[in-house]
């Protein structure tokens, strides 16, 4: 009998290989588009959390107890347009108001509220 040493990999054996490989490269692109994603919804909640502060750090400068009511307008941030609403309402002290401002952008194409900031202004 006569044995023949094989030095090498089968057909199957290498289709096994490129297969598992070929799995760990689909999983690294989801993550990869996960981390993107990631990314990019933290820039916009980043900016949205700017135009909220900024919103309201300019009601509080009027240094006036702010008018019950809402508002809307628009703030731009590193080339976004987001449009902020400010609700005013009243509180059980006349002296103070509670004001919201919810920030609202587009995000894949679709308009969504990226953040809401609640904060007391009193009477000065």
């Amino acid at each position: 009998m006569n044995r023949q040493s094989t030095a090498g990999f089968t057909l199957i054996e290498i289709l096994v290989a490129l297969a598992i490989t070929a799995m760990a490269l689909a999983a690294g692109i989801q993550a990869t588009g996960a981390l993107t994603r990631a990314a990019e919804r933290q820039s916009t909640q980043w900016l949205a959390q700017l135009c909220a502060e900024n919103t309201l750090v300019q009601l509080r400068l009027t240094r006036q107890l702010p008018a019950t009511g809402d508002t809307t307008g628009t703030c731009e941030q590193a080339g976004q347009e987001l449009q902020v609403r400010t609700s005013v309402q009243p509180t059980p002290n006349p002296n103070f108001r509670r004001v919201d401002a919810v920030i609202t952008g587009s995000v894949n194409g679709t308009l969504v509220n990226l953040l809401t900031i609640s904060t007391i202004v009193g009477r000065y």
